[in-house]
């Protein structure tokens, strides 16, 4: 039996984001991790820290991605004094392409939603011809109808942040135990008893950041939280010379130079094989978004299953029936990956609930709620 303060369930970006502002807090952590064979969903994610266009319908999840972009030059900042690992935060902003005037119908309108439910000043946003962005966006095709920007927005590199989450845990003492997936749960007195196969682990607080065992896990502690996978596949091309200043909702040029080309979604349950006419799919979009891009190689291409709720909005909630136990789930670990470690952390260990988080509960859903068709 090996005892903590805090248990973390799940290495991934979201685990690895709350045990880091856990442990900048002085707390003791273990997290447990099912290892490099899980179904992670950190190594499938696109790198943008991003907040134009979400929150259709529930403006406080806009409002939450907007106050993770606002924070996340002090994630930065931090793990870069900590690790000297350089995560390549560039909030330039950020545009998203349209290619027919439906599209810009949909995009104005969707924009123009959050705006107004946000405020003007926070949620600013402008529509563009290609003609205004050809210094960020240079050699835009002819099929671009128009582009919207929004300067909260930016990218990272996903890798190098995943890297320096880890780095900065093991230096602050976190006990990253690989291969040591939860079994069973177990609460008595006030104290949380974690089953795997290589032992026990006890704490009074428990973090259940297990993406797509969460579900699973949660319903150990009295909570039902139903997540399913939502599939999405990346192209990464060769190096090439600088060619896009901004990162785009479907392409973006990585600080090594590469271009990360992917907006699929499909539901597809666990079948997380790359399949060649989704690859066709992406990469047409993104010739007729640069047609430069026809001639350039694609050196990886890859599918992860991400994590979806059946209203695509996170989880956020301390449960009733077990206090001390904690869920965080949502879809988007980069761009909220700032609020995990500097507003949910210290949360988790007793501190002030951030009121955004009401919005947030797990008890919205029961057995019969219904997902929302999140694929093509």
């Amino acid at each position: 039996m090996q005892t903590t303060d805090v248990i973390v369930l799940g290495g991934g970006l979201v685990g690895s984001a709350v045990a880091y502002g856990a442990a900048c807090g002085g707390a003791r952590i273990i997290q447990l991790d099912e290892g490099d064979n899980a179904l992670r969903a950190s190594r499938g994610n696109f790198g943008l820290v991003w907040v134009q266009g979400k929150g259709l319908g529930l403006a406080q999840y806009a409002r939450w991605s907007l106050e993770s972009s606002r924070l996340w030059p002090q994630l930065r900042d931090s793990l870069l004094e900590e690790t000297g690992v350089d995560v390549q935060l560039n909030q330039r902003g950020g545009y998203h392409i349209c290619l027919n005037e439906q599209e810009v119908k949909t995009r104005i309108e969707r924009l123009q939603w959050l705006q107004d439910h946000v405020g003007a000043d926070d949620y600013p946003f402008q529509i563009l011809n290609p003609a205004d962005v050809r210094d960020d966006l240079p050699g835009l095709g002819p099929e671009v109808a128009a582009v919207s920007y929004t300067p909260m927005d930016g990218h990272v590199n996903p890798l190098k942040l995943f890297h320096a989450l880890h780095v900065a845990n093991q230096q602050r003492g976190v006990r990253y135990m690989p291969c040591t997936p939860a079994v069973s749960i177990q609460w008595q007195s006030g104290t949380f008893t974690v089953h795997t196969p290589r032992g026990q682990f006890q704490a009074p607080r428990l973090v259940i950041a297990a993406g797509l065992a969460n579900q699973t896990l949660c319903a150990e502690v009295g909570m039902y939280v139903p997540v399913r996978p939502n599939k999405g596949q990346v192209l990464i091309t060769e190096r090439l010379a600088p060619l896009l200043r901004c990162a785009t909702n479907y392409v973006r040029q990585t600080d090594e130079g590469t271009i990360q080309i992917g907006d699929s979604m499909e539901d597809v349950g666990y079948d997380d094989m790359v399949r060649a006419p989704v690859n066709t799919e992406i990469a047409a979009r993104a010739v007729a978004c640069f047609p430069a891009l026809r001639h350039a190689k694609i050196v990886r291409t890859w599918a992860a299953l991400r994590i979806m709720t059946p209203d695509g909005f996170p989880i956020y909630q301390e449960s009733e029936q077990c206090p001390g136990a904690f869920v965080v789930t949502c879809h988007s670990g980069v761009t909220l990956a700032a609020q995990h470690a500097l507003r949910v952390a210290p949360w988790v260990m007793g501190g002030e609930r951030p009121p955004l988080l009401d919005a947030f509960p797990a008890t919205r859903f029961n057995p019969d709620t219904k997902f929302a068709h999140y694929g093509r």
